[in-house]
């Protein structure tokens, strides 16, 4: 029998949101999980189909704590008559077919186990609505699959180069407003050379070596490679080695700013990259500084440059 890990966890997602219906029907599970059809599909889901849905978690105060929404494409799992559920919530994931709309209402431990986040009490109730998108055959699920990336990755590339013209703006009334002799690459990427340096010009497949200190507009800083820098802008850990970071460049080790950014400096050069979103990390939240869509500000000194 094959066994299926906590469905829940592992998924990811674009989505409806389910509607409340006056016709209810409620279901327990083997665990004594209770759930609720807000509608129920007629057509049991076949071996091998693939079940595409989406699903919000709420906590006990209706806060939102796990979302689909916030995922490219909707999660999906393949149906298998042979699956042993391990949980519950196992036994309402696989057993999900087309024109599904469940909602969950159960304490933390009955529907995570083992796998419970820590910022949940255990006799927290949460609330899970799932709703089926589609469900599809195998024979034909590569090929749907690979339209939802397609469409996917055309509107990436759009809300990145809408997002591209709105960081040129903001970066070039940064560099007006601070009196920057910048120079503008055709990706978007701004740099001002503070100091030339005598060395190898660095080239693409060159190991190099960089002190760095990143921060965003505000000048709150991220991190940073300079000891001195860390503990002036109060981050400082001790017993981290405060030394240039070395990397290949051009291999895709660092953001596509810095890989683009340091080929216009040579050894022994210090300068200062401002980095469009689309060239850092984009929509992606990377700490509690680097929100989503940041444009990022790195003063640097190439160190060193292996040829």
């Amino acid at each position: 029998m094959k066994k299926i890990n906590n469905l829940l966890l592992g998924a990811g997602i674009i989505l409806a949101s389910i509607a409340v219906s006056s016709c209810k029907k409620t279901q327990t599970t083997s665990d004594g999980i209770e759930y609720t059809y807000v509608s129920e599909g007629k057509e049991a889901t076949k071996d091998g189909d693939y079940v595409l849905y989406n699903f919000v978690a709420k906590t006990g105060n209706d806060s939102v704590f796990i979302s689909s929404y916030d995922q490219p494409i909707p999660p999906y799992l393949q149906h298998q008559d042979s699956a042993d559920a391990q949980s519950g919530i196992d036994e309402i994931f696989l057993n999900l077919k087309k024109g599904d709309s469940i909602r969950v209402m159960s304490k933390a431990n009955k529907i995570f186990g083992a796998n419970l986040p820590p910022f949940l009490d255990s006799a927290e109730n949460i609330t899970i609505e799932i709703g089926v998108v589609n469900v599809i055959e195998q024979e034909v699920f590569q090929d749907y699959y690979n339209d939802l990336m397609a469409a996917q990755q055309k509107k990436q590339e759009e809300n990145a180069k809408k997002q591209l013209e709105e960081d040129i703006q903001t970066i070039e009334k940064y560099i007006s407003e601070n009196n920057l002799n910048a120079t503008k690459t055709e990706s978007g990427l701004f740099y001002v050379i503070e100091k030339e340096g005598s060395g190898d010009q660095v080239e693409q497949g060159n190991t190099i070596s960089v002190d760095y200190t990143g921060y965003v507009m505000d000048g709150t800083v991220f991190d940073t490679s300079v000891e001195s820098r860390a503990k002036e802008s109060n981050t400082f850990t001790e017993g981290r080695d405060y030394e240039p970071i070395s990397f290949a460049v051009g291999q895709g080790r660092v953001i596509p700013g810095w890989d683009e950014g340091l080929q216009y400096l040579k050894e022994g050069s210090v300068a200062k990259l401002l980095i469009p979103s689309p060239l850092a990390y984009g929509p992606s939240q990377r700490s509690e500084v680097i929100k989503p869509n940041s444009i990022l500000i790195f003063d640097v000194e190439v160190t060193d440059v292996q040829k």
